[in-house]
């Protein structure tokens, strides 16, 4: 165990959390953006979606980024560089500006594939499951978006809760320069960046865990950035209740993400993926029949977001059991662009059926197929029980 270990993982939760928050402010003042520039349902979605795809690919250049440079310098960096687009989205009044200023916050979600690796270098290999799950619930930054913009809109205004979140990612940085430490059996790569991605390419579980984080955090991404907009179309619920629920469901998979992680390190990464797969197909059959709101629906929602914090989990633990971690942060950075994109399709896809047919039901059952795709998947890889499953 090394000395400093548990304050090094909390600030790394602290900054993923800060940045994840700022990936995620469009999403909750969708409907907003909505009223105020008359937009039809499938340029809502794109907006939501497109600061997704950036935190998503970014990830790759990123994790090797971390490899070289260290976690310390790689958060710092991120929280001043994502200042520049917070800014800029909160003072946007098109929709074009909003586009591109939103692709550019993309660079906030970027910030998984530096904490994955810098906690794992923290810890054992025995409790880099825990390490990893603990880390995750820094996703938590979704659900303080989900509650908190609106109400800071409502009582500040745009501009000036835009303002606040650059303050906050500006404190942020100077922190973790100040109080982080890479870990002492931390070594920069000296390795070129694009021979260690071909390598990480060549691992198996490297496609293995994209797939599989595909769904999870994919699935995770798309509820937490597009639940605000499906809630007032389907229910009618008002901005600031709408964040509430997405709040209530961003947390639910913020304490199941650690929990899958302690899980996966007692039963295996394996077992916790497949219950997570299982209840997700289950929870998205039931939410294609329209149910109504609270309970069932309300109900639903949560075990959606219980199921896919699971298996979060459960990907970066296998991760953990398969890469060997002087590749842990390229092979990240992969695993971790394929979960953002995972994230990136489903709202424009939602957009579009509801456009089309006035309900999500075609949305969820795609939802559940997928789901089902991926559990059948883990248990043909996975049958020898390799991962520790």
């Amino acid at each position: 165990m090394y000395k400093g270990q548990t304050v090094n993982l909390v600030l790394a939760t602290i900054a993923f959390a800060v940045t994840f928050w700022a990936w995620n402010l469009i999403g909750p003042l969708s409907g907003t953006y909505s009223r105020l520039l008359e937009l039809s349902p499938t340029q809502t979605s794109m907006l939501v979606a497109i600061p997704v795809l950036v935190g998503s690919l970014g990830r790759i250049p990123v994790g090797v980024l971390a490899d070289k440079l260290g976690g310390r310098l790689m958060f710092a960096t991120l929280c001043f560089i994502t200042i520049v687009p917070v800014l800029f989205v909160g003072w946007s009044d098109s929709y074009g500006a909003l586009l591109f200023w939103g692709f550019v916050l993309g660079v906030g979600g970027t910030s998984f594939a530096v904490g994955i690796p810098f906690v794992n270098a923290w810890y054992e290999p025995a409790r880099r499951g825990f390490a990893t799950g603990v880390f995750g619930a820094g996703m938590g930054g979704t659900a303080l978006s989900a509650f908190l913009t609106p109400r800071l809109v409502e009582s500040m205004g745009r501009a000036q809760t835009h303002v606040l979140m650059a303050a906050l990612l500006a404190l942020m940085g100077v922190v973790v320069l100040a109080a982080g430490r890479n870990a002492p059996a931390w070594s920069a790569s000296k390795e070129p960046a694009m021979p260690r991605m071909r390598e990480a390419m060549k691992v198996r579980a490297t496609w293995q865990c994209a797939f599989l984080y595909a769904v999870a955090f994919g699935g995770f991404v798309a509820f937490s950035t597009y639940l605000p907009t499906l809630l007032q179309n389907v229910y009618a619920f008002a901005q600031t209740e709408a964040g509430l629920r997405t709040a209530g469901f961003s947390v639910a998979a913020v304490v199941a993400r650690p929990l899958g992680g302690i899980l996966s390190d007692r039963v295996g990464p394996v077992r916790v993926l497949l219950l997570s797969f299982a209840g997700t197909a289950l929870m998205a059959v039931v939410l294609a029949f329209k149910p109504p709101v609270e309970i069932p629906a309300g109900i639903s929602f949560v075990a959606v977001a219980f199921f896919l914090g699971l298996g979060t989990g459960g990907v970066f633990a296998l991760v953990a059991k398969l890469v060997e971690p002087s590749r842990v942060g390229t092979v990240t950075g992969l695993v971790g662009a394929a979960g953002g994109l995972g994230g990136y399709f489903p709202p424009l896809v939602m957009g579009a059926v509801y456009t089309a047919t006035d309900a999500y039901t075609i949305g969820y059952l795609l939802l559940a197929l997928t789901a089902l795709a991926a559990l059948l998947y883990t248990l043909k890889a996975f049958r020898s029980g390799r991962g520790g499953g």
